[in-house]
C-alpha cells in the first residue's frame, strides 16, 4: 500500500470520540451558547475541582481569545486555605476578574446571623442573590453535577431562576437534541451547568488527561480531624471540636470541598492521580453523600435550600 493511499483511507475514516471527548464537547458547546444568548454571565469558581474544571472548558473554549466572563466565589470565612490560595494563584496565571462576596461581612454588619451548629455554608444563599441582583448577572455557571446529590438530578443544564433567585422544578424546560431555552424575564436569571452530565469519575479522569492541577488536599496528606456524627472534619476557628471531641492525625484527602464546618475527609492512602482514580471507580457512595453534613439536615435539605436561591 502505497504512503498516498494509507493517507486518502485515514482522512476517509471516521473520527471516534472516547466518552471523556463527547462530555468536553458538549460543555465546550454549553459554554458558547450561554456567550451567544446572554449578556453578563458570570462562572462561580471555588478553588474546588469540579469549578477547576468548568473554569478549564471555559478556557478552552475560547483560547486564544480572553475568558469573557467575570468569577464570582462566595466566601464563607471558613473555607480550606489551601483551597483559597489555589483560587487566588489560578486568577493570578490567568489574568481573570475574580469578585468575592463574603460572607463574614454580611454577620459582620447584621444582615445573617451565625447558626447554632456553626456552619455557613447554608448563609451563602443571601450573599449570592444579593450579588447576582446586584451585578445584573443573567446566567451564571455551576460546577453541580446529576450524579451528586437527587435535588440536582432534578435540574436541567440551563435551570431558570425567578426574580428572587428562586427555584421551582415545574417551571424545568425540555432539552431535546441539545437545544437550550435561555429566554427569561427582566430581574430573572438562568443558571447554567455544563458539567451536569459528568461523574465524579468523570471528572477524576479528565483532570488527569488534561494534567489540570488541583489543591492538594484532595490527595492523601495527615491533618488534625475530629469525628462528628460520622465524619471526620477539620479542627478549626469555626467552632469545632466540642470539648467532648478528640483530634487525632490520620491519613485523609477530601474528596468535595466545601465549608470547613460540614466537608468530611475521608480515610484515604491515594497520594496520586491514579490512585484517586481506582477509589473512585470502587466508590459506591457519591461523594457528598459521604462527606457533606449539610446535605444530611433534612431528606429534602438541598432541594429546599436550592428553592431559597442556593445551588
Amino acid at each position: 500500500m502505497t504512503s498516498s493511499t494509507a493517507v486518502a483511507e485515514e482522512v476517509g475514516r471516521p473520527q471516534v470520540l472516547t466518552h471523556l471527548d463527547a462530555l468536553e464537547s458538549e460543555a465546550v458547546h454549553i459554554i458558547r451558547e450561554v456567550a451567544g444568548e446572554f449578556e453578563n454571565p458570570v462562572i462561580l469558581f471555588s478553588g474546588g475541582k469540579d469549578s477547576i474544571v468548568m473554569l478549564h472548558l471555559a478556557l478552552k473554549a475560547f483560547a486564544p481569545a480572553p475568558l469573557p466572563f467575570t468569577l464570582l466565589h462566595v466566601d464563607t470565612g471558613h473555607n480550606f486555605p489551601e483551597v483559597l490560595r489555589h483560587r487566588d494563584r489560578t486568577v493570578a496565571e490567568h489574568g481573570l476578574r475574580l469578585h468575592v462576596a463574603s460572607v463574614q461581612a454580611y454577620i459582620d454588619q447584621g444582615l445573617l446571623r451565625e447558626r447554632p451548629d456553626g456552619t455557613r455554608n447554608p448563609l451563602q444563599t443571601v450573599p449570592l442573590v444579593d450579588t447576582i441582583r446586584d451585578q445584573r448577572f443573567d446566567a451564571v455557571f455551576g460546577g453541580g453535577r446529576r450524579d451528586e446529590e437527587k435535588a440536582r438530578a432534578k435540574e436541567r443544564v440551563f435551570s431558570l431562576r425567578d426574580a428572587f433567585s428562586q427555584w421551582d422544578p415545574r417551571r424545568q424546560r425540555p432539552e431535546l437534541w441539545n437545544l437550550y431555552n435561555g429566554r427569561h424575564a427582566p430581574g430573572e436569571h438562568v443558571r447554567v451547568f455544563p458539567i451536569s452530565n459528568w461523574t465524579e469519575l468523570d471528572v477524576w479522569q479528565y483532570i488527569a488527561r488534561e494534567g489540570i492541577e488541583l489543591p492538594e488536599i484532595y490527595f492523601a496528606h495527615r491533618r488534625e480531624v475530629f469525628l462528628r456524627d460520622g465524619m471526620w472534619l477539620t479542627a478549626g476557628g469555626w467552632g469545632g471540636p466540642r470539648d467532648d471531641e478528640l483530634v487525632h492525625t490520620r491519613l485523609v484527602r477530601y474528596r468535595t470541598v466545601g465549608d470547613m464546618s460540614c466537608t468530611g475527609a475521608v480515610d484515604s492512602d491515594a497520594a496520586s492521580l491514579d490512585a484517586v482514580i481506582a477509589e473512585t471507580a470502587t466508590s459506591r457512595i457519591t461523594e457528598r453523600g459521604a462527606t457533606r453534613a449539610d446535605d444530611k439536615m433534612s431528606e429534602a435539605a438541598m432541594e429546599d435550600r436550592k428553592r431559597e436561591g442556593y445551588f
